[in-house]
């Protein structure tokens, strides 16, 4: 018969250990995070007038790619050393506390990114509002929109990815135009051009060149408000199409022509562009299926380029 008998091997678990394994949990109630989605480029992108002055208009495609901000309480660290190369983060921690009038206690930043810089996808302004996120979490506050654009306006020019929703938005002024109640969902098979762009030099390029069309856009917005407003997702598809077409004449993409030629073939609802990056693709309203997907990518092999498929919207 077997006898239950004690493992002499094994010893038993001493309070240090039990400590240790407690450790990872206290480690996650004291860590605060922040974190923001990014985009893929602009649906729509063009001239607005506001209080006498032209600006950059946009409206963003959000996707579900993101930047992440940490911070731990307590652990040894240094904004300069933990956010090095981070410059407009470490700025945005300094107007923080400046407007909110409060002190950083001791602790250690990270940051984590799915969103690459240079591209067309608001990494920088991601980031930015990741990290105002983080410091939220870490005072028990809440900035307010009105705030948070007041912080980033003396940062960068910047996206509207700080909202759930799409919106009208003033790259420049930091100022949302208009907020629309439908959020379309659409898929994105989407290809990178290569190399980045700083979209600071391309501020005044893009204005010159919206003072030179500003009929052709005043027409496309409208049909862009109107698309938005009754939530027609093949009509926010057209509306990016026409948006790629009309930035051709001052951000060309290598690719943009031979992509309108095979879009039926292909049965893309549209195509879209990061108005200032590297990227840009087909627009589905539905979801592609797999055989589909397996047409769009072996095209895009066929120029040379990775397909990526993303869902897009708030």
């Amino acid at each position: 018969m077997l006898q239950r008998t004690e493992s002499r091997d094994r010893p038993a678990l001493e309070p240090a250990s039990a400590a240790a394994v407690q450790a990872p949990q206290a480690a996650l109630r004291a860590a605060c995070s922040g974190v923001c989605h990014g985009t893929l480029g602009e649906l729509w992108q063009g001239p607005c007038e506001h209080e006498g002055e032209l600006h950059i208009g946009l409206i963003s495609l959000p996707v579900r790619r993101y930047s992440w901000m940490h911070f731990l309480p307590g652990e040894d660290g240094g904004i300069e050393r933990d956010l090095a190369g981070k410059d407009k983060c470490r700025r945005a921690i300094e107007a923080y506390l400046q407007l909110h009038a409060v002190s950083l206690p001791p602790g250690r930043f990270s940051h984590d990114s799915e969103l690459p810089t240079g591209k067309g996808m608001a990494s920088s302004t991601a980031d930015l509002v990741a990290t105002v996120r983080c410091l939220d979490r870490v005072f028990g506050l809440r900035t307010t929109h009105e705030q948070l654009t007041a912080l980033l306006r003396p940062i960068e020019r910047s996206d509207s990815v700080f909202l759930d929703r799409y919106a009208l938005y003033l790259s420049g002024r930091q100022r949302v135009l208009r907020e629309f109640a439908h959020a379309p969902r659409l898929h994105a098979c989407y290809i990178d051009e290569g190399g980045t762009v700083e979209t600071e030099k391309l501020a005044e390029p893009l204005l010159r060149h919206y003072r030179r069309h500003r009929s052709s856009y005043r027409s496309h917005l409208d049909l862009a408000l109107e698309a938005f407003e009754r939530g027609d997702a093949v009509a926010v598809c057209e509306v990016a199409t026409r948006s790629a077409q009309l930035a051709q004449w001052v951000t060309p993409k290598a690719h943009l022509d031979i992509l309108l030629r095979h879009r039926r073939e292909l049965r893309a609802d549209g195509l879209v562009i990061a108005h200032t990056g590297s990227l840009l693709g087909y627009l589905f309203a539905q979801r592609p299926d797999s055989a589909q997907l397996g047409e769009v990518s072996a095209f895009f092999a066929g120029l040379g380029r990775s397909c990526r498929l993303i869902e897009t919207g708030p």
